[in-house]
């Protein structure tokens, strides 16, 4: 909800005797007030005192003149023609690319508008401008290699409503991540299904043109038990072959790298952003523990550290990252479960917070975040973990101000807002639940800014 300024008068740091005697030439203290003047003292004790009230900071009335909006993407159809070791079969309960304004006290959500959509828009970027939005279309089908598809929108300045500008292919099967590039021109994709990651120019009007690069995964299959699996895990997906999961460049933009689950890999290209290549760096890739099926990374502010998330395996990776070559070297490898944890569970999404004191780590199955310290040296310390108040969270986003914690659970059709204690990490649930069917990625924009 917006903000609005109260303009009812309190005297309680301005008194109304001191405003008309001072208004007459006369002492506040003789109490001497002149008839002739009441009226027009009382309007400047009431525009007095609206000027004083601590209750709306400039910022705060700027901010409540344009919303704070929340975008996620939903699974808003049943996956189709699957592989028999694919787990996750969402029934498709989302309509769309789901509006919302956010209150910025409290964080709730209010939804404004859908931009309907029955082809699983589960993964969602708006570019730096604020101007447009772009999903991956994961149950989309188109022609005859059936490949998944990308939308383009321009989105309303004033209300963040978005309007289709283009959908072009995507490249592969199943796109199930895309990110901008720094330089703005290029949007990244990941096809899960289709084994591959494509690049696809951004024109001048912000839609997008045909993929200017295609790379297929190859390589060999990691094992369909992972090394680091909890005791009697069953956690078996993604080993029976290529799988691109995320694709991103590192902040200079000259590198981009991307994660495929099956192979056990985190592959890390060069950029051409002349031609929108990729182009293979030396040493091509970085390989994870044999069947733990690297999903998700994120990079640390300060650039020089990455940890990564692996599905199977449920473990957390940081890796050295050097910048000037491209290349990671991991240091630390530690479990996203809870000592003693016994059974399956499907690791999902991996953030480090705003000011990168902290990693939280998502666990399906067991329904969880783990909260992890970050020290000196970029290692991790266990510090909770909270439920998430719903079941199988495909993933999470902090709010702008890094306060607010919200946790999409795909199966319970609902996002869990969280708040978020700053010195220690820590969540705590603050009773809201916002219905969503099948929810699957939440981006930010402030449209005050």
């Amino acid at each position: 909800m917006p903000h609005t300024l109260v303009t009812t008068a309190t005297h309680s740091s301005l008194s109304s005797e001191y405003v008309r005697a001072a208004y007459c030439g006369r002492s506040a203290r003789a109490r001497l007030v002149c008839s002739r003047c009441y009226g027009f003292a009382f309007v400047l004790i009431s525009l007095a005192s609206a000027l004083m009230l601590p209750t709306a900071t400039a910022e705060e009335s700027a901010n409540g003149s344009r919303p704070l909006v929340a975008y996620i993407g939903t699974f808003s159809s049943p996956l189709r023609d699957t592989l028999p070791t694919q787990v996750d079969l969402p029934p498709g309960n989302g309509r769309g690319i789901h509006v919302f304004h956010v209150d910025r006290r409290t964080g709730a959500l209010k939804e404004t508008s859908v931009a309907e959509l029955g082809t699983s828009p589960s993964c969602v970027v708006v570019n730096a401008a604020g101007t447009r939005l772009y999903s991956a279309n994961e149950t989309d089908r188109v022609g005859s290699d059936k490949q998944g598809s990308i939308s383009s929108f321009e989105i309303d300045r004033t209300d963040g409503k978005l309007q289709h500008l283009n959908t072009v292919p995507a490249g592969g099967a199943g796109p199930t991540y895309v990110s901008i590039h720094p330089d703005g021109r290029h949007l990244l994709v990941a096809n899960y299904f289709g084994g591959s990651v494509a690049v696809l120019p951004i024109l001048a009007d912000g839609t997008l043109s045909a993929a200017s690069d295609v790379q297929q995964d190859e390589g060999t299959i990691g094992p369909t038990r992972a090394e680091h699996a909890p005791p009697g895990s069953f956690a078996i997906s993604g080993h029976d072959r290529t799988h691109a999961h995320m694709i991103q460049a590192d902040a200079s933009g000259r590198f981009v790298l991307h994660a495929d689950l099956g192979l056990d890999k985190i592959f890390v290209w060069k950029f051409d952003a002349e031609r929108g290549r990729l182009l293979a760096n030396d040493p091509p890739s970085v390989s994870l523990p044999a069947g733990d099926g690297p999903r998700h990374f994120h990079f640390h502010p300060n650039g020089r550290w990455l940890y990564s998330i692996q599905e199977e395996g449920s473990t957390l990776v940081k890796f050295e990252y050097d910048a000037e070559h491209g290349t990671l070297r991991p240091t630390q490898t530690i479990s996203t479960l809870p000592p003693g944890f016994a059974g399956s569970n499907f690791c999902s999404e991996i953030l480090v917070s705003h000011d990168g004191k902290f990693v939280y780590a998502g666990n399906r199955l067991h329904d969880s975040v783990g909260v992890f310290a970050i020290d000196a040296q970029g290692d991790l310390q266990h510090v909770e973990d909270v439920w998430t108040q719903g079941d199988y969270p495909r993933s999470f986003s902090f709010d702008p101000t890094g306060k607010f914690f919200y946790c999409l659970n795909q199966r319970a059709d609902n996002v869990a807002v969280f708040q978020v204690d700053s010195s220690t990490g820590k969540l705590k649930f603050t009773g809201q639940f916002t219905p969503v069917g099948n929810p699957s990625a939440m981006v930010f924009l402030d449209l005050a800014k």
